[in-house]
């Protein structure tokens, strides 16, 4: 969509005639493309995708569908979409030249209102299963027992510190982990990330000093020390376990980036803008005389402000 980048306002045309004009563009905010624009006709805006446009010149989109079948396009649903006044979403303006107010992305799934619809037939499933649960417990008790095992305190070698270049930079590092439950034994991929971090970012993220680790019976199975320039962070964004990105933003430089709602975080794993309840959760972590990383794969509860231990 680089090569078309039509203007707020710009006639639209349709093969047999004008029909209206661009009230917005939307975009996507992981490919920073133009998804659609939406067209202003007899009053109603309606999500034209950009594969329905067939040229955009100065003023005047041209495009490939006559105006029934734009008719047939979804209206737009305002409530669905943020501008980008409204998020901060690295890199947006240099793609896309539009005024940033009337650049709209789509709201994040997660983040919508449960339909009332919806809510009542869940809750009608939630009376069936509590209803039934006496007769199906027992079976439900022998499938989800690891549940009830003890934290995975196993140490994981996840990579070497010979792939972090600079201090206070994000470095991913993805591992195997191996899972077994009552049924069977699998191996799933996970990450991490590792910062090297300067004694003004361990000051931030140590600011009580060194950091205990628990058991399921609150004995100390490790202890992270504040002098240790090495920091591990779990791989799931706080709020809703979504992955996150270290990436360059326009206004705060380097930063950890979640995509699906926007949370921003700074080396030190602080929130500095977004819905994250907390700030990234740092993982035990021991590096060997040969650079080689090692982590507890603690996970925490997400949507809590406190670290609730879940494995």
């Amino acid at each position: 969509m680089a090569s078309m980048q039509p203007k707020i306002k710009s006639k639209v045309r349709c093969t047999d005639g004008e029909i209206g004009e661009v009230a917005h563009v939307i975009a996507d905010p992981l490919s920073l493309e133009v998804s659609h624009i939406v067209v202003r006709t007899n009053g109603t805006e309606r999500q034209v995708p950009v594969s329905s446009i067939g040229a955009v010149r100065d003023d005047l989109v041209e495009l490939l569908c006559n105006s029934s079948q734009v008719a047939g396009f979804p209206e737009l649903k305002r409530e669905d979409f943020l501008t980008s006044k409204e998020v901060e979403i690295p890199h947006l303006e240099n793609r896309i030249h539009v005024e940033p107010g009337e650049v709209l992305v789509p709201f994040p799934e997660l983040e919508k209102s449960c339909a009332r619809r919806s809510f009542f037939t869940g809750f009608i499933y939630v009376i069936g299963v509590l209803i039934g649960l006496p007769l199906v417990w027992p079976v439900l008790r022998f499938v989800m027992k690891p549940m009830y095992a003890p934290y995975d305190n196993r140490w994981l070698k996840i990579g070497n510190v010979s792939k972090i270049k600079a201090e206070d930079v994000g470095v991913q590092f993805i591992f195997k982990k191996s899972f077994k439950d009552s049924v069977l034994e699998r191996e799933e991929d996970k990450n991490h990330w590792v910062v090297k971090a300067t004694p003004e970012t361990l000051q931030k993220i140590y600011k009580n000093g060194d950091l205990s680790f628990y058991d399921e019976k609150g004995d100390v199975v490790w202890v992270n020390k504040q002098t240790v320039p090495y920091v591990a962070f779990a791989g799931k964004c706080p709020h809703l376990g979504c992955g996150y990105k270290w990436r360059s933003h326009k206004t705060r430089g380097q930063v950890f980036l979640c995509p699906c709602h926007l949370s921003i975080y700074d080396a030190a794993g602080t929130v500095l803008d977004g819905p994250a309840p907390r700030p990234l959760d740092v993982l035990p972590i021991k590096i060997s005389a040969t650079g080689d990383i090692e982590v507890i794969d603690v996970e925490y509860k997400a949507g809590k402000k406190e670290q609730v231990r879940l494995a």
